[in-house]
């Protein structure tokens, strides 16, 4: 190397949040402003654990307050162009207008909720220009905060609701008129007070205030501290590092691009210095922070959302452990690509060094504690509400042990702040869903795409789930984790289930595919932001993260054929079987891809380590003891030829 790259600092941190995370950049205020919005973040957080403590209110008044608060903030901090963000600038008077209509719209239902219950199904012109108001304030808080392509599809939905005798074939319907629209989107439980900002205001708000609480704690810096110490040494460490940490930083964020510019900032300096290309050190930070939302307990928020989608009596402890097996065998399968990819390139580790005090890393193992609380309260059958109150408040405990991990009064408060900041995008988000959702709800879209899709497959299941996930890609381009998790729920997985898929393993499967999104091309955020911090091509980042994250391309075929990986009507020994042969075959697709295990790999070893690795994923008798004893003949070839006997496969 001709130079020793630094991490980032906090500032460029920042310009590449704001540049890649729509949800990141703010207006800095100053004055009476400021001041009025640092009040209006604290009531926000006030507000919502005050009724997560005594109870949440009817829906309605839960659900429209929540969203004042957050439409009336986001006109405050989100300037209406992105080059205003992280400016000191004067507010706008339209932005000052457009607050002030948020708190008119997020008021009327407490104020009114009388004589809105005795009118049900009717409305009065002040009703139609409020909920008129309403849909319009959400579209432009979305698209502040979140970004044109949600903003865009819950337009065009709405396009279709007015205009549905007019669609072509089985996409016609008998449409809905401006003031039906309205009605059901503001005055019903259907559209923007529907579900997902049921979530958002409830589940998704406190496990988003957790997650301050920890970040207050320098829990993020410290996942990378202990990352290192464990695998820093290892051959390609650094690498190991991203996968690990970001691993790690899943819990804690609802947010690829989040987990790419925090982590990334460290790890990817990093695995450049040590000699992983530009590329390639972008794609493991974009693909590992990208599967940080397929990791439980959390999943960016999503897992909360699942639970009422579903329903039929599914809790989020059954959500979360089904999903495991899969994120440990994504996270698997990044981390045995990289060590091949650092093998085949003669990399090394960490030197002594380079590395932290391990003393002083492990002496901060207590910082996990209120993460490992959380998933013991769930598992407890705790409801989500209660257990996301009380890791708050084990954070805060856990917090007090040593001085500069401390959360004093300043620190509670700044904590509510930013908590209730992060939330902002979100509740826009799941607002914009909501939109979606009733339009879906109202013409019966999600069974006509189903039926479409259904009719271009023949009706048969692998064709359907390759429409599908195709679906699922485009629908999840440039969407944050939960609207993602809703519109590809809305619109793609009914087609997959009317052939007899279990409701869970449909559901994973359109979230995995709307989350993998963040690094597959032509959009690839999570990828074009890893992208920037590394100095790579951003395009052959995006190429490299979508091979890196292979597993995420396989294993939901996997557990849609075959349920016992999300742990679904299964023994324990079976699914000790199960989960072995599954690394096994992690390992010979991993070396499949790279081309390397002991030594560097013919093109047709390739080919066979990938089709025999697929077989030991596959959970079926057959499948099994093809993949073993393709695998037993691999290794021995492999170990047998290690030491340079293939001096022309190794010099090609």
């Amino acid at each position: 190397m001709s130079h020793y790259e630094e991490p980032l600092s906090e500032q460029k941190q920042q310009e590449l949040m704001e540049k890649y995370d729509p949800e990141a950049g703010t207006r800095k205020l100053t004055g009476i402003l400021a001041w009025i919005a640092f009040a209006g973040l604290l009531a926000f957080s006030l507000f919502q654990v005050y009724t997560g403590i005594f109870g949440v209110l009817t829906a309605q008044l839960q659900r429209t307050i929540h969203l004042g608060f957050a439409l009336a903030l986001i006109f405050l901090l989100f300037p209406a162009r992105r080059k205003n963000r992280g400016k000191e600038l004067k507010v706008a008077w339209y932005d000052l207008l457009l607050a002030g209509l948020s708190l008119v719209v997020g008021a009327y239902w407490p104020l009114m909720i009388d004589e809105l219950v005795l009118r049900t199904g009717n409305i009065t012109s002040l009703d139609f220009t409020i909920g008129l108001a309403a849909i319009l304030l959400v579209l432009e808080a979305t698209r502040r905060t979140v970004g044109l392509p949600i903003t865009i599809i819950a337009i065009v939905f709405m396009i279709y609701a007015l205009f549905g005798p007019y669609m072509p074939g089985f996409l016609a319907h008998r449409g809905l008129d401006l003031e039906r629209l309205v009605q059901t989107m503001f005055f019903t439980t259907e559209g923007i007070l529907g579900t997902p900002l049921a979530v958002s205001s409830t589940f998704i708000f406190l496990f988003l205030l957790f997650g301050s609480f920890l970040i207050k704690t320098g829990v993020g810096e410290y996942f990378n501290d202990l990352s290192i110490a464990i695998a820093g040494r290892s051959v390609g460490g650094p690498a190991k590092v991203a996968v690990f940490s970001s691993a790690l930083q899943g819990t804690i964020s609802g947010s690829s691009v989040a987990n790419v510019v925090t982590s990334g900032a460290f790890t990817i300096p990093m695995m450049k210095n040590l000699g992983y290309k530009k590329e390639f050190a972008g794609a493991v930070e974009a693909s590992s922070s990208t599967g940080g939302q397929l990791m439980p307990p959390i999943m960016g928020a999503a897992a909360f959302l699942m639970v009422e989608f579903i329903g039929g009596g599914i809790s989020y402890w059954d959500i979360a452990k089904a999903a495991a097996i899969p994120a440990i065998l994504y996270f698997t399968g990044i981390w045995i690509m990289t060590h091949f990819e650092a093998k085949r390139i003669g990399l090394r580790g960490l030197t002594k060094e380079e590395m932290p005090s391990r003393k002083e890393v492990f002496g901060k193992l207590y910082l996990l504690l209120p993460i490992l609380g959380i998933i013991l309260l769930l598992m407890s059958g705790m409801s989500v509400t209660r257990a996301a109150l009380w890791s708050i408040v084990i954070t805060v405990i856990v917090s007090a042990i040593r001085k500069e991990t401390r959360i004093g009064f300043k620190g509670v408060i700044d904590a509510l702040v930013d908590g209730a900041r992060s939330a902002l995008g979100v509740a826009a988000a799941t607002a914009a869903a909501g939109i979606i959702v009733g339009v879906v709800t109202k013409t019966g879209l999600g069974l006509k795409m189903a039926n479409g899709l259904l009719d271009l497959s023949g009706g048969a299941l692998l064709p359907t789930l390759l429409l599908t996930m195709l679906a699922s890609l485009i629908l999840g381009m440039g969407s944050p984790t939960t609207a993602n998790y809703v519109i590809t729920s809305t619109i793609a997985a009914p087609a997959i289930i009317l052939l007899g898929v279990p409701d869970l393993s449909a559901h994973l499967f359109v979230f995995y595919f709307g989350i993998v999104a963040d690094i597959t091309p032509p959009v690839a955020l999570a990828a074009f932001a890893a992208a920037a911090v590394s100095g790579g091509e951003p395009f052959k980042t995006g190429v490299e993260s979508s091979k890196l994250a292979i597993s995420a391309f396989i294993i939901p075929y996997m557990f849609v054929f075959s349920p016992e990986l999300l742990m679904i009507d299964t023994t324990w020994t079976y699914l000790i079987w199960v989960v072995l042969t599954a690394f096994i075959g992690m390992l010979l697709v991993s070396a499949g891809v790279i081309g390397y295990w002991m030594r560097k790999m013919y093109w047709f070893e390739r080919i066979a380590a990938f089709i025999s690795g697929l077989c030991l994923i596959y959970p079926e008798k057959i499948s099994d003891i093809i993949g073993l004893a393709a695998f037993g003949v691999l290794l021995v070839v492999q170990y047998i030829q290690r030491d340079g006997t293939m001096n022309k496969v190794q010099n090609s």
